[in-house]
C-alpha cells in the first residue's frame, strides 16, 4: 500500500471551498477496497433528466470501467444522453481482468441501478489504483445502500478526497457563468499524481453544472475543454489505462438549451468550463509524484498550434529537462535537444529559449555575455516558466509539467507494497 505523503509544496495554500451544484449529490464511505481508515468509494447522484458527456483514455489496455462508460454513453445518446449516477472506487483500477473485470462493472451498475431505479446505461463507473488485481466488487455492492442514504449536496470536498490514491491533496474547482441571462454554476473534482500523460482525458475527473445542455452540445464542449487543459499536461509521460473525464448537466439553472456548441450565448460558459478544467489539470501537475517545481512551457513560431503543443509536450516529458529544472540548472541545451527530437518542422536559425523571461538563447545561438544571476534566481523558485521559439509560424501552445526528483522513484518503487 502506498505510504502516506506530505502535502505537495505546490498545493494551493488557501483553497477556495467548492460550490454545490443544484441537482447533484455526493456520498462517500470507507469500503476497505485497498485502504484502511479512509473513504475509498464515491457515489455521485444526478437529478433525473441530467445529461452526460465523457472522454476517456485511448490506451489499448483500457480498464473495464472505461469500456463500460464508452458503451453506456453511446447507447444513452439514443435516449437523450441521460445519466443518473457515477460510482467511483480508489485503490484498484479493475484493469486487465478479462470477463471477471467486465462482470465486476456489471455488478456495480446493477447495484446502483436498483437503488436509484434507473436504466443501466444511466450508471457510469470509474476505478483507480493498482492494475491487474481483482476488484472486491462485493464490498462495493454491500456499500451502495449506505451511499444512497448518505447522499448530500454539500459533499464535494469529501468526494474529492475519496478518489485520491498517491495524491497529497484533494482537487476541486468551481466557477459561475451566464447563459441567456441565467446564472449557471460549474464544479469539478479530479485525482491524479503519477501515470500522467493524458490522451483525450485525464486521470479521473468529474464535473457537474446546473446548466441545461443537450448531450451532443455537452460532448463537443467537453472535447474542446479537455484538449485545452488535461491534454496539455504531463507528469511522467505515461498514459493511464483508466483516464476518465465526465461532465454532467442537471438543467436546474433553467436556461434555454442551446442548439449548438457554437451558439454565441455559450461564450461565457465556455470561459468558465475552460477555467475549471485548466485549474483541475494544473492541480494534478502540482501534485506530481515527488514534484518540487511547477513548470509552464510556452512554444511559439511552430507551423500550427498542434505542432507547438507536440513540441511542448516532448520538452515537458524529457527526463533530462525535468531533472535540470529540479537542480535549478539553466541547461538550455537539453531543451534544444528535446525540440529537435519532437519531429516537427522548426527553423534552427530562429530557435530561442528563455527562463522566466530572461533569454538564454536567441536566433539559434547562446546569448553573448549572459548575466546568469536573474536566470538562477528564477530557477531557484518553485514556479518555472520556459519560453521556446522554434520559427516564425503562427503556431502557439502552452503545456504544464513538473520537475523530476528522487521522490518519484521512492513513491513508485514500492507502490504495491
Amino acid at each position: 500500500m502506498p505510504k502516506p505523503r506530505q502535502p505537495s509544496p505546490l498545493a494551493p495554500r488557501t483553497p477556495v471551498p467548492p460550490v454545490a451544484v443544484a441537482g447533484a449529490r455526493f456520498a462517500t464511505l470507507a469500503a476497505g477496497i485497498r485502504y484502511t481508515g479512509r473513504p475509498d468509494l464515491l457515489l455521485i447522484e444526478l437529478e433525473p433528466g441530467s445529461t452526460a458527456a465523457g472522454v476517456f483514455t485511448r490506451s489499448l489496455t483500457a480498464g473495464h470501467p472505461v469500456l463500460w462508460c464508452r458503451e453506456a454513453l453511446a447507447r444513452g445518446l439514443e435516449q437523450g444522453g441521460r445519466a443518473r449516477a457515477v460510482i467511483v472506487n480508489a485503490g484498484n483500477a479493475n484493469v486487465c481482468r478479462g470477463a471477471e473485470g467486465d462482470a465486476a462493472v456489471a455488478r456495480e451498475v446493477a447495484a446502483v441501478q436498483a437503488a436509484l431505479d434507473c436504466a443501466a446505461e444511466e450508471v457510469l463507473v470509474a476505478s483507480t489504483g493498482v492494475i491487474g488485481e481483482r476488484l472486491a466488487v462485493e464490498k462495493i455492492e454491500a456499500a451502495v445502500p449506505a451511499l444512497v442514504a448518505g447522499l448530500r449536496a454539500d459533499g464535494v470536498d469529501a468526494a474529492a478526497r475519496a478518489i485520491m490514491t498517491t495524491d497529497t491533496f484533494a482537487k476541486w474547482a468551481s466557477a459561475t457563468a451566464s447563459i441567456g441571462g441565467k446564472t449557471v454554476t460549474l464544479t469539478g473534482i479530479a485525482k491524479g499524481s503519477g501515470m500522467i500523460a493524458p490522451d483525450m482525458a485525464t486521470m479521473l475527473a468529474f464535473a457537474v453544472t446546473d446548466a441545461a445542455l443537450p448531450a451532443p452540445v455537452l460532448q463537443t464542449l467537453l472535447n474542446r475543454a479537455a484538449d485545452r487543459s488535461f491534454n496539455a499536461t504531463t507528469v511522467d509521460g505515461d498514459t493511464s489505462t483508466s483516464d476518465t473525464l465526465l461532465l454532467f448537466a442537471t438543467g436546474r439553472a433553467g436556461n434555454a438549451p442551446p442548439r449548438s456548441a457554437d451558439d454565441s450565448g455559450l461564450a461565457d460558459f465556455v470561459r468558465a468550463l475552460d477555467a475549471v478544467m485548466i485549474e483541475l489539470a494544473q492541480q494534478v501537475v502540482r501534485d506530481g509524484e515527488g514534484a518540487q517545481k511547477f513548470i509552464e512551457i510556452g512554444v511559439k513560431g511552430a507551423l500550427d498550434d498542434a505542432a507547438a503543443r507536440r513540441i511542448g509536450l516532448v520538452v515537458a516529458n524529457s527526463p533530462l529537462v525535468k531533472t535540470a529544472i529540479a537542480g535549478a540548472d539553466a541547461n538550455w541545451g537539453r531543451i534544444v535537444m528535446a525540440v529537435g527530437k519532437a519531429g516537427e518542422t522548426i527553423d534552427p536559425a530562429r530557435l530561442g529559449v528563455a527562463f522566466g523571461g530572461h533569454d538564454v538563447a536567441l536566433n539559434g545561438a547562446a546569448v553573448p555575455d549572459l548575466d546568469e544571476a536573474p536566470v538562477a534566481a528564477h530557477l531557484a523558485g518553485s514556479e518555472i516558466i520556459i519560453d521556446i521559439t522554434v520559427g516564425d509560424g503562427p503556431g502557439r501552445a502552452t503545456v504544464w509539467t513538473c520537475d523530476l526528483t528522487h521522490g518519484y522513484i521512492d513513491i513508485n518503487a514500492d507502490y504495491r507494497s
